[in-house]
């Protein structure tokens, strides 16, 4: 079985002329309309255009999308660099920036996400907002529409606890954790039992408790608030891990075992989830080695992954996986061509490889082709495809070991 056509990390280079060449899924994935709940609704506050950090960066979290990164500071400030033609900077224009520059607007935030085309975050107060392509809803406005170049708010007046853009979805858990997620749904990405696009927030059938959500291409997951793993959408790829060869999921899917989650991560066609015993475990296309369990194949219920170290997180990107480790070590797995192991080496690895330089990091996000973290410093690093600036440290060329990001040291 091939990937989906649309892929959460093969977007970064499409144009319109390459989207029209496309299959009649990709077309309809990114411009099919849905109904028009309510108009667009305006960010809360704009600035004027925002300009490349001045003085020292302290990230406190950092996201990387398919070819862009963002991160929030320690004064809960965005900042964004890498690809910026659908406006998925944030920062009032379509440039792309290889060094950060600030999201527009006097939105102080505690959490960003980089999806493919477009960026979600969510406020010191809660409030929920997108920015970036918005052809079929993603950033959950109530319409779709032209990219927005700055934050949007998100349709609802929801308090949110934490969001998370994918392919051409977004989701979200509010407050009261519920799961709610907008945008594509012909694959049943958003899980609440239909395949009809949504263009503001519709809650996650079942009713559940979410600790936490993860978009994917063109899926989800999400763990409860009593440690159980369900995934709904695209399954091409055993990407669900329900056991099933099921194409899709409409609603949540409940991952295979009795195995009790913490974390879980989506990524392009693999899955990967932390257990309360801090063991990591992933399923789906392993066929590059992003499942980690030492094999070339896929995995359709959840497999360990080799080498017995205990993690904090997963994160996964298209081919690629990594974590930190609860003694704040990252390890990488997986497709290496552009060195998104950072190990140093364009190796392709099947089980975890320890990321080079001896660095201690709080949280590590895996992109399409690069990965990005942060130590215990609140330097921000990146490595992997340099390509349109998305490691942020102004070459724009390839790095195959951490590398800081402009303004952080």
């Amino acid at each position: 079985m091939k990937e989906p056509p649309f892929s959460k990390c093969d977007r970064r280079r499409l144009t319109m002329a390459h989207i029209r060449a496309l299959s009649p899924l990709l077309v309809l994935a990114t411009f099919a309309c849905g109904e028009h709940t309510e108009a667009p609704m305006a960010p809360e506050a704009e600035a004027p255009l925002a300009v490349a950090a001045t003085q020292a960066l302290t990230f406190t979290q950092v996201s990387s999308g398919d070819a862009h990164s963002c991160g929030v500071t320690s004064d809960n400030r965005a900042y964004c660099w890498g690809w910026g033609d659908y406006g998925q900077l944030g920062n009032g224009n379509t440039d792309t920036r290889n060094i950060p520059t600030q999201v527009a607007g006097n939105l102080r935030f505690r959490q960003v996400s980089a999806g493919g085309l477009h960026t979600c975050g969510v406020a010191t107060d809660d409030r929920a907002y997108c920015w970036g392509a918005n052809g079929s809803g993603e950033l959950g406005t109530g319409a779709t529409s032209d990219p927005s170049l700055v934050p949007a708010r998100v349709a609802s007046g929801r308090q949110f606890r934490q969001v998370d853009a994918g392919s051409i979805h977004s989701c979200g858990v509010t407050t009261e954790n519920r799961a709610f997620c907008w945008g594509h749904n012909g694959t049943g990405a958003l899980g609440d039992g239909t395949d009809i696009q949504r263009v503001a927030p519709v809650a996650v059938a079942g009713g559940g408790q979410y600790r936490q959500v993860t978009t994917g291409n063109l899926y989800s997951c999400g763990v409860t608030t009593t440690n159980v793993a369900f995934c709904w959408g695209y399954n091409n790829n055993g990407q669900l891990g329900d056991s099933s060869t099921a194409t899709r999921r409409l609603e949540p899917s409940r991952v295979a075992g009795t195995r009790k989650y913490r974390q879980i991560d989506a990524g392009g066609v693999t899955t990967c989830a932390v257990t309360t015993a801090d063991r990591a475990f992933c399923w789906g296309n392993g066929r590059a080695g992003a499942v980690g369990d030492g094999k070339t194949a896929l995995r359709f219920w959840p497999r360990a992954v080799a080498g017995g170290l205990l993690f904090d997180r997963v994160t996964v990107g298209q081919r690629h996986a990594c974590g930190e480790t609860t003694g704040n070590r990252a390890y990488c797995w997986g497709y290496n061509l552009n060195g998104q192991l950072g190990d140093g080496t364009r190796t392709t690895r099947l089980k975890p490889v320890a990321v080079a330089g001896g660095l201690f990091f709080g949280q590590v996000s895996a992109g399409a082709t690069h990965t990005c973290g942060r130590d215990s410093d609140g330097v921000a690093y990146c490595w992997g495809e340099g390509l349109n600036g998305r490691l942020g440290d102004g070459s724009g060329t390839d790095k195959h070991v951490p590398t800081p990001v402009a303004g952080t040291t």
